[in-house]
């Protein structure tokens, strides 16, 4: 986790920890809520934690940790694009930056689990179980065609950010309040899904912005009372809108629920994310404290320094111990959702970290490759617009791919994606391929993009 900054310089070793406590809940909430069972045929299931046993649907209020992601990055993006302005860099050229170092290990990703679909496919691996590893392999992908956007945006954001400050995220949140209640009214269908689909960039753009809030100082100083009622206030209106109010207090999709407060999402997430950046800000000088210590700021910078890997790959164990502990019918069942099952939660969790563990281990070599590769490949910060509009196609075709493998998986219906493949190809293949620049202009910091900013 590179890039972050204060005002005007010195990294911000506060944001670097969130960082890794968002990398640390995302992993172990996805544990969490997964549990498999092994068929009478030998099959393995995997039923919906929040839907089968209902009162889990509490705990996502503690691994619904997304809200620090794009605070995280809003930061960071602010003070990156603002020193890359500053040099004379173009929007083109940076933002073609940030998508290559995003797009490029999400491309090596996506195409290994491709190249595995394919392959099982070919040898004739029943539809419905590739089907479920396909989606296992791609829940976690919803998050990037939206910070992907977001990045996209961000000259536009930093512009509306430094005319008018507090009142952007304000006005963001205001009008996703008024799309929520559309949709939850609405029935669903055409124009309603469209519309809705409006709040993947208003939710967690309002949070975005408030990174770049953050970090000019808007949220502190003369504020100090800003952060608690940002903390009071959004979870006072969580509790309304998911008591009294139509929306569920699951703040992850829940099978069988009419109302969702994540697709699109609601204004109950809105909320609860508002609450959680206030309470963040509140704690901050007592984390700060605790970061001094020279063992806990190697930690966090070693979690870093793996962002993006354990944040692409973290479901891979689940498979691996699949094959090992219950194709071979070697792990115990208790009945789903039991106390005896729950006990077994931390074994479940202690083994996959362990696998998880040694996968990033095996993948540090291939990540060295991707670094050295992203400094020949990526644009120039001073991309010239005869050049910009395959960075800006390359974008939009990504956006496209990754919302279809975000909402479809790897192998929907069982099938190997042959269009959307194609799509993964053309679309990192278009931000990849350089353009000219002008000469002398900085390039943008070093470092993966979940590194430095999600």
């Amino acid at each position: 986790m590179r890039g972050m900054e204060r005002n005007g310089g010195g990294r911000e070793p506060y944001v670097d920890f969130l960082r890794a406590w968002a990398i640390l809940l995302v992993v172990v909430g996805h544990w969490v809520i997964t549990g498999l069972v092994r068929l009478p045929d030998g099959e393995i299931s995997a039923p919906e934690l929040l839907a089968t046993v209902p009162w889990t649907q509490w705990l996502t209020l503690g691994f619904q940790i997304m809200p620090l992601f794009f605070l995280a990055g809003g930061y960071a993006a602010g003070g990156s694009w603002e020193r890359a302005r500053a040099g004379g860099g173009t929007a083109s050229g940076w933002v073609g930056q940030r998508a290559v170092r995003l797009l490029l290990p999400v491309a090596v990703y996506s195409g290994l689990v491709l190249l595995a679909v394919g392959v099982c496919a070919a040898v004739g691996v029943d539809p419905g179980t590739l089907a479920m590893v396909g989606w296992a392999m791609a829940m976690q992908i919803w998050f990037l065609p939206v910070y992907l956007l977001l990045s996209a945006l961000t000259p536009v954001l930093c512009a509306l950010h430094r005319r008018w400050g507090l009142y952007v995220p304000l006005g963001m949140g205001v009008v996703a309040s008024g799309v929520g209640w559309l949709v939850v009214r609405g029935e669903g269908g055409g124009v309603i899904d469209v519309v809705g689909a409006v709040n993947y960039l208003l939710v967690w753009g309002v949070v975005y912005q408030l990174g770049f809030c953050w970090r000019d100082g808007l949220l502190g100083g003369r504020r100090r009372g800003l952060p608690l009622a940002l903390a009071v206030g959004g979870g006072v209106g969580f509790a309304v809108l998911v008591g009294p109010g139509p929306w569920p207090v699951s703040l992850i999709l829940v099978t069988g629920q009419d109302v969702s407060n994540t697709n699109p999402p609601s204004v109950a997430m809105l909320a609860w994310a508002v609450a959680q950046v206030g309470l963040c800000l509140l704690v901050a000088s007592r984390v700060r404290r605790v970061l001094e210590r020279v063992r806990v700021a190697r930690a966090v910078r070693g979690l870093g320094g793996v962002s993006m890997t354990l944040y692409l790959w973290h479901m891979l164990p689940v498979l691996v111990v699949a094959a090992a502990f219950y194709l071979t019918d070697l792990a115990p069942e208790p009945r789903y959702g039991s106390a005896g099952w729950w006990a077994l939660r931390m074994p479940w969790l202690l083994v996959l970290g362990a696998v998880l563990a040694g996968v990033v281990r095996g993948l540090r070599p291939l990540e060295r490759r991707l670094a050295g590769l992203e400094g020949r490949l990526r644009p120039g910060v001073g991309l010239r617009w005869a050049a910009a509009w395959r960075v800006w196609a390359g974008i939009g075709v990504s956006v496209w791919v990754l919302t279809y493998f975000a909402g479809h998986g790897f192998a929907y219906g069982g099938r190997f994606p042959v269009a959307a493949s194609v799509g993964l190809v053309v679309g990192t293949g278009l931000v990849l391929f350089p353009g000219r620049t002008r000469a002398g202009v900085p390039a943008v910091e070093s470092g993966g993009v979940l590194e430095e900013a999600a």
